[in-house]
């Protein structure tokens, strides 16, 4: 896709743009890009994952260009971990895009929209639930260089994560998560177990889009148990279910990234009182194959 300069220009408007780093560990930081030729890093560290290691189809152009590019790139923030041992093109080596409330309803809403009816999360009553002030967070397009794949990497990007929650007074955050493949019925087991036990409540009843839901309730609670579900889960989906996260009704097949999606809605003060302002998220991963999977691409 090919930017004006004037699109461009809502990216230096972002609020924290030419902020200070967040936090460094050695020679890693975590901040938020500043510049046009940053967030193309972050593109390009998106088509290698996703569509080179986790066979996701690009698009001719995104083919042609070797970056992950799309519309909402550019009202997005991109949090980066960049390591400044490497060459400048191939420094950003982990990236999420956050997508504030305040913005996406300047722009053409979320991106999660065209995958679930985010509308009872937009009704006065759940701002009045959320309280003054504040607002939701989109996450996603999440993914970290196969080289760091490592509990200190995760750690840091949401150490970033936990400042910026801050800083824009965030309720609550939320976002597509996936299991691999395009089959619903090939996960029936942590489908089930995640409407049963961990379903968002009915007073904002998010579900998928009616053309796009596939049914979660595939088994009945009796018919598994808890433990052998959540072995079945990815660790990524695991870590925020450790969260507290709350989960939406009806999965969402991708068939651009080959995968089985799932929405993610986690109330921020759950996080803060188990981890203070400093998330440990890579917790969620009980071996070092877990934290690979978890860190190539997640929320």
């Amino acid at each position: 896709m090919k930017y004006s300069k004037l699109k461009w220009k809502v990216i230096a408007a972002q609020s924290l743009a030419s902020a200070p780093y967040y936090a460094k560990a050695g020679t890693l930081e975590v901040r938020l890009a500043r510049d046009k030729s940053e967030i193309k890093a972050a593109q390009r560290l998106r088509y290698q994952i996703f569509y080179e290691e986790m066979n996701a189809s690009p698009s001719a152009r995104m083919k042609l260009a070797r970056r992950d590019v799309d519309a909402y790139d550019m009202v997005c923030d991109h949090l980066l971990v960049i390591d400044h041992s490497r060459k400048t093109k191939n420094a950003v080596v982990g990236t999420y895009r956050l997508l504030r409330q305040d913005v996406a309803e300047r722009f053409k809403g979320f991106y999660s929209s065209s995958e679930y009816d985010l509308a009872p999360l937009m009704t006065p009553d759940f701002r009045d639930h959320m309280g003054k002030g504040r607002q939701l967070l989109e996450l996603g397009r999440s993914c970290v260089h196969r080289d760091y794949r490592n509990n200190s990497t995760i750690n840091l990007l949401w150490r970033g994560i936990s400042e910026y929650l801050v800083e824009h007074d965030i309720a609550y955050m939320f976002g597509c998560a996936s299991l691999p493949g395009t089959d619903p019925a090939a996960h029936k087991l942590p489908l089930s177990y995640l409407y049963h036990e961990h379903l968002v409540p009915d007073d904002f009843p998010v579900r998928a889009q009616p053309l796009l839901f596939e049914p979660m309730d595939l088994l009945r609670p009796e018919d598994y148990t808890a433990r052998d579900a959540r072995r079945a889960l990815p660790p990524l989906i695991k870590g925020y279910l450790r969260l507290g996260c709350f989960i939406g009704d009806g999965a969402v097949v991708d068939h651009q990234f080959g995968t089985t999606d799932v929405f993610i809605l986690l109330p921020v003060e759950r996080v803060t009182q188990r981890y203070s302002r400093h998330f440990e998220l890579a917790r969620l991963a009980n071996d070092p194959a877990e934290t690979d999977q978890a860190a190539a691409a997640g929320l």
